[in-house]
């Protein structure tokens, strides 16, 4: 058999393409805002992760231009060797400061955040117990630890604890969690969660993707939501959502940190992130610490949205934060919704 022969069968997208049911890939012809250009025609954005409107900011603009004319396009190397400015440091230490904890490191993508930081703290002798319905990037992460991967159905504690108790033997024990989850929008039941964990000693790596910035009293996100940031041992989190720009970071106790800033394969061999996302991100991070107002006005769209949905007829609505699971009868009726939406002049895709 021919290694290629896979690709050749599969065939599921372009039977969606001929169909006219496609509605991936398309092409934007203008930047990231609350409306773009798509084929010539103005659409309103409602499938995007600009949850603060950042993205077109002219601070972070300026932030953006200001940096590439100070240091250049990129910085050709990792940040193990020469690829570590001033900046990143800079980034480093005000996110440990904006969320409370000793010590902070940024990677250059948030996929490439949990790939190096689940591999490097968990090996073949440890355990690690998975929500179902984390995050690509997590359960990658857990693939490469080379560590049991023991998945507990979707935020029921009892299962988790139930799997804690099973497996209470093992010394290496660590508990990763999406703080919302990115398909369904529900929050992780975290006080729950911190009990169970205590209980059985074992640590916590909460994914706050699509938390940071916008919950919590100061858009810390989660554990601040629910008052326990001392609780959670790691808090790890992208900038390609409220921060409008593109990379990572990991936030947690110093000897941690610098134990994954000399591990983590994902960050050492990675080119690090350029001036002007780096510079962007901090400028990002000025805006959510002296704008509250902007997590505000976000929680007022989500009321909107939610009543316009409920009065929908064809879609079942569950809640949740910003994110919106839409549920539908059939995946081919997801396609048509799809389409039908950047018809009407949406554009409302999600994976």
């Amino acid at each position: 058999m021919d290694l290629f022969d896979k690709c050749r069968k599969y065939t599921r997208a372009r039977e969606a393409i001929e169909a006219g049911l496609y509605p991936f890939f398309q092409e934007i012809e203008s930047g990231a805002d609350s409306e773009v250009m798509i084929n010539g025609k103005k659409v309103i954005m409602i499938g995007s992760n600009n949850y603060l409107g950042l993205t077109q900011d002219p601070r972070v603009k300026k932030a953006a231009v200001d940096a590439i004319e100070k240091y250049g396009s990129g910085c050709t190397g990792s940040r193990y060797l020469n690829g570590t400015l001033n900046i990143h440091v800079e980034l480093e230490e005000r996110i440990a400061d904006f969320m409370q904890k000793e010590a902070a490191l940024v990677f250059s993508t948030g996929m490439q955040t949990n790939l190096g930081t689940i591999s490097s703290l968990a090996g073949k002798d440890d355990i690690i117990f998975g929500d179902r319905e984390n995050h690509a990037s997590i359960v990658d992460g857990c693939r490469l630890s080379f560590a049991k991967l023991v998945k507990f159905k979707h935020n029921d504690m009892d299962d988790l604890r139930r799997l804690l108790e099973r497996y209470n033997d093992k010394e290496g024990k660590l508990i990763i969690v999406d703080g919302v989850f990115s398909m369904g929008g529900d929050m992780v039941n975290l006080p729950e969660l911190v009990k169970h964990a205590e209980n059985n000693n074992a640590k916590i790596i909460v994914d706050d993707a699509h938390s940071t910035g916008i919950l919590g009293p100061n858009g810390r996100g989660t554990a601040e939501h629910f008052g326990l940031q001392d609780k959670v041992d790691i808090i790890l989190t992208t900038f390609s959502k409220s921060f409008a720009s593109i990379g990572g970071f990991i936030v947690g106790d110093e000897v941690v940190v610098h134990y994954i800033k000399h591990v983590a394969r994902s960050f050492i061999f990675s080119a690090s992130p350029p001036p002007a996302s780096v510079a962007a991100t901090l400028e990002c991070l000025n805006i959510i610490q002296s704008e509250p107002e902007r997590r505000e006005r976000l929680w007022e769209n989500v009321a909107k949205m939610k009543k316009g949905y409920k009065n929908s007829d064809i879609i079942r609505e569950i809640v949740i934060h910003q994110l919106f699971q839409l549920l539908l009868a059939m995946k081919a009726e997801l396609l048509c919704y799809g389409n039908y939406y950047l018809t009407m002049g949406f554009l409302q895709i999600r994976l």
